[in-house]
C-alpha cells in the first residue's frame, strides 16, 4: 500500500522525527490529520516492530500520557483479572492484533507477541488506544475506556 509523501510530511512533523516503516495511515484526527498509523512488522534496518498502530498525534500521546501516569494500567489489569467478559474481550483484541498484523508480513521473531501487555497484562495504553481507534468501538475494551477518559484532543484544530 504506502503512505501519502504529505501524510508522512504530517506525522514527520508530529513526531518531530523521520517516520519508519508506515504502512498506512489507521485513523484520521476530526481536521484530517494523521493520528494512528499502521506500521509494518519489521522497520527498515530488519528490527522486529510489534506496534502494528502507532499514535502519532502529539495532543493525543500527551493525554495517554497523562492517564497512564494516574496508574490507570493496574486498574485496567483487576478488571481483567476479574471480569471474564471483559477478559474474552481483552483476548479477542490480542488475537485481532496479531491477525492485524500478520496481514503485513510475518515476523518469526514477535510471532505470537502482539503489544501493550496483551493478553493478560495492560502496560502502554498507547497500544491500546491506537487499536481502538484504528479497528473501532468493541475491539480493545482497554482502548475503548480509555477513549472515554480522554477529552476531545481534535477540538483545538490541528497539532501540527
Amino acid at each position: 500500500m504506502g503512505c501519502a509523501s504529505a501524510d508522512l510530511a504530517v506525522v514527520a512533523a508530529q513526531l518531530g522525527r523521520e517516520p519508519r516503516a508506515i504502512h498506512s495511515v489507521a485513523f484520521r484526527c476530526a481536521c484530517g490529520a494523521p493520528a494512528v498509523v499502521r506500521t509494518e512488522p519489521r522497520l527498515p534496518d530488519g528490527t522486529p516492530f510489534p506496534t502494528t498502530y502507532y499514535v502519532t498525534c502529539p495532543r493525543l500521546t500527551s493525554l495517554i500520557g497523562t492517564l497512564e501516569a494516574t496508574g490507570v494500567m493496574r486498574e485496567m489489569e483487576d478488571q481483567i483479572r476479574e471480569d471474564p467478559d471483559m477478559r474474552e474481550q481483552y483476548e479477542h483484541a490480542h488475537a485481532r492484533y496479531l491477525a492485524d498484523r500478520s496481514e503485513l508480513g510475518e515476523v518469526p521473531e514477535i510471532e505470537g507477541v502482539s503489544a501493550g501487555g496483551m493478553p493478560t497484562r495492560v502496560k502502554c495504553l498507547h497500544v491500546h488506544v491506537g487499536q481502538a481507534l484504528a479497528c473501532g468501538p468493541g475491539v480493545n475494551p482497554v482502548g475503548d475506556e480509555m477513549l472515554d477518559r480522554i477529552e476531545s484532543w481534535w477540538t483545538r484544530g490541528p497539532c501540527v
